[in-house]
């Protein structure tokens, strides 16, 4: 796991959200809770409630290529509770590229803005990386996520696909940001 030294928000500027990186071993616990109390997406995503083992996954999965170790995996807390959950890699599709792989916030958590503060946190990391872009995918039945991506400045880029997540076949497509 990675860390940074601008891991946090600052608590002044907003005293009730702190974002920092996941512990993979003292913190699969924590994760799995947030998945548990915040299903919408895995529901949507694999047709299936997430278990243990997605949880564990979320400290080793990544996009082709990319080294897990050199990846951050960050939480954000709201008044102490782990309410959402990113994955941050390099190397995708090119070298110089950042990959958002994952970022997800519990139900009580979106309509609020913090996603959008979550965002500008992992794009000031990618930055920090020297990565002049972010890329992503999103599923084509997540038309809310797909909306919220494009609201922040995210783009088609073309490639799309086909993937099956858990039980459920989904057509991907790919977004990329410049930073």
């Amino acid at each position: 796991m990675r860390s940074s030294t601008s891991s946090c928000l600052e608590p002044a500027a907003i005293p009730h959200l702190f974002i920092r990186p996941m512990d993979s071993v003292a913190e699969i616990d924590l994760v799995a809770t947030c998945y548990r109390d915040a299903p919408d997406y895995w529901l949507l995503v694999e047709g299936v409630l997430p278990g243990r083992d997605k949880a564990e996954r979320f400290f080793t999965d990544g996009p082709p290529g990319c080294d897990p170790a050199q990846s951050y995996r960050l939480g954000l807390f709201l008044e102490g509770r782990l309410s959402g959950l990113a994955e941050l890699s390099f190397g995708f599709p090119e070298p110089q590229d950042a990959y958002l792989g994952l970022m997800v916030l519990g139900p009580w958590a979106q309509g609020a803005g913090y996603g959008r503060r979550f965002l500008a946190h992992v794009e000031g990391l990618a930055r920090e990386r020297g990565a002049a872009q972010i890329f992503l995918a999103v599923v084509e039945a997540n038309a809310r996520g797909r909306a919220f991506w494009e609201r922040e400045g995210f783009k088609p880029t073309g490639v799309s696909g086909k993937m099956q997540f858990g039980q459920c076949h989904h057509r991907l497509h790919r977004l990329v940001k410049p930073l």
